[in-house]
């Protein structure tokens, strides 16, 4: 499989505070990768520093094997780098419908109509107003108008935090199925059991540096590195 993103030896921060200290990983075509970690280990960061949203002070970030440390983050999505925060920062006055306008780009294979398909729940809530949308269904709509921005690469922080277990298990299986459509994804999770079960290969990050790189069957299988730096 072809490398679609790579992080090689990233050094990036806040101002003056350094978190990544040289983070290096690889997320190929079709694949699931997980970034794991405990609150506060740089899961977050890394994903910023991919799309331009923290100062990368060192290293490099590529895309399809272009270089794009440092370019505006509208840039990095313009080419295919997908972002979805941990905020799920819907547009609370606007419809679901609007929403999803406000993210389309370009003519690619996501539209309204393919999302609606994906999605259901959506088409069943098209006239709502976002903020008055459930919190399963608020990740819902911002993976949505992500998807319709027509990413290659879509990164994902904390998608099952604050849900309930239906819903977590909901989000699971439409994530399973964009793994199916060919889409790459970089998966940022505290939910060990959630990541499991949609990851192909998995890195821990602790303190900003990575401590684990390898399949997620090998993590699984390897109860004292689990409790060395998942458990808390």
């Amino acid at each position: 499989m072809s490398e679609v993103l790579e992080l090689v030896s990233v050094e990036a921060g806040y101002g003056l505070s350094r978190v990544l200290h040289g983070v290096s990983l690889v997320a190929r075509a079709g694949e699931v990768v997980s970034l794991l970690g405990r609150n506060g280990a740089g899961k977050s960061t890394t994903l910023k520093a991919i799309v331009g949203l923290v100062e990368v002070s060192g290293g490099a970030v590529r895309f399809d094997g272009h270089e794009i440390t440092g370019l505006p983050t509208h840039e990095i999505s313009r080419r295919g780098v997908g972002y979805v925060p941990e905020d799920r920062r819907v547009f609370g006055d606007l419809t679901v419908a609007e929403n999803l306008i406000v993210g389309a780009r370009g003519r690619g294979e996501w539209g309204t109509a393919r999302v609606y398909r994906f999605f259901p729940k959506l088409a069943e809530l098209a006239g709502r107003r976002a903020g008055s949308l459930s919190g399963g269904e608020q990740q819902m709509l911002t993976v949505a108008r992500t998807l319709m921005g027509n990413p290659r690469v879509l990164l994902l922080d904390e998608p099952s935090e604050g849900l309930a277990p239906v819903i977590v298990r909901a989000l699971g299986e439409q994530i399973a199925a964009l793994k199916r459509e060919g889409l790459t994804i970089l998966l940022s999770e505290q939910n060990l059991k959630f990541a499991a079960r949609l990851a192909d290969r998995a890195y821990i990050v602790e303190k900003g540096e990575i401590r684990f790189a390898g399949p997620m069957a090998a993590l699984m299988g390897d109860e004292a590195l689990r409790r060395k730096y998942l458990t808390v």
